[in-house]
């Protein structure tokens, strides 16, 4: 009787879901999975970055292998500054986002897989996650999905109100056709525009936004001003050396 009660929990445990209770396998591999390393049974072909998830192997896989996981469903993640996101229509599939902040890349919403390192903490009575104490707007409560899903366990609320049970036809390998990787795109906080006049919110803004923001700064302080990444080069002040006048003849 303990043997078979301990297989059924083994069983529970599996890809497919079972004691909604805990964490099913392919959420919890999903947040603890490393992405778009090269991938080792195509070592030798190009774009070979590990950036699709089998929910049915719980593995990282690159779309080279696609076709040995034909009639799996498979959810692809994308990158944004060393960090894992995907998008919310597909996330949502399987998990309520709700009180997750949403990001914008290519016109699209992301949600962060993991909470990500920062050098402070939210003080005073900003709103932040409640998880990482990451800044963020109202009325969200977690900065990515493993700090929704941490919190929960911790408070020990069931995990089965927020896991959908989805369809496996809305993960087929058919929305693969034609995939890239999203790699250098910019991402900018939900409901926030990027204006010319430079005034950023809290949050992220790209390494390019910051330098053209510093290069229109930098030209309006004079005509005499030449901006390069890093260096700033005042002509106006720039010193005269002895005329060299042309030998008579």
């Amino acid at each position: 009787m303990v043997r078979e009660k301990r297989d059924m929990i083994s069983t529970s445990r599996g890809c497919g879901g079972g004691d909604m209770n805990e964490k099913p396998a392919w959420l919890e591999r999903l947040m603890a999975e490393t992405f778009f390393g090269a991938c080792g049974v195509h070592e030798d072909r190009r774009k070979n970055e590990k950036n699709v998830f089998c929910l049915h192997c719980c593995l990282s896989i690159c779309p080279h292998c696609l076709s040995s996981h034909r009639s799996h469903p498979l959810l692809q993640v994308r990158r944004y500054v060393y960090h894992d996101v995907i998008r919310l229509d597909d996330l949502e599939k399987l998990v309520d986002c709700s009180n997750i902040q949403p990001y914008t890349i290519n016109s699209a919403k992301v949600i962060f897989l993991n909470q990500r390192p920062q050098s402070r903490t939210c003080k005073g009575p900003a709103n932040a996650c409640f998880t990482c104490d990451r800044i963020l707007q109202e009325p969200f409560h977690f900065c990515s999905l493993s700090c929704k899903v941490d919190y929960m366990v911790y408070a020990g609320e069931s995990l089965s109100d927020i896991l959908h049970r989805f369809d496996e036809s809305d993960f087929a390998i058919s929305q693969f056709e034609g995939l890239r990787v999203d790699g250098g795109s910019e991402v900018i906080d939900e409901d926030t525009q990027i204006a010319p006049s430079c005034s950023y919110s809290n949050t992220e803004a790209t390494s390019n936004s910051v330098i053209s923001c510093e290069a229109n700064n930098n030209v309006k302080k004079g005509k005499g001003n030449t901006f390069l990444p890093g260096i700033v080069l005042s002509l106006g002040s720039r010193r005269k050396g002895a005329p060299h006048r042309a030998p008579l003849s």
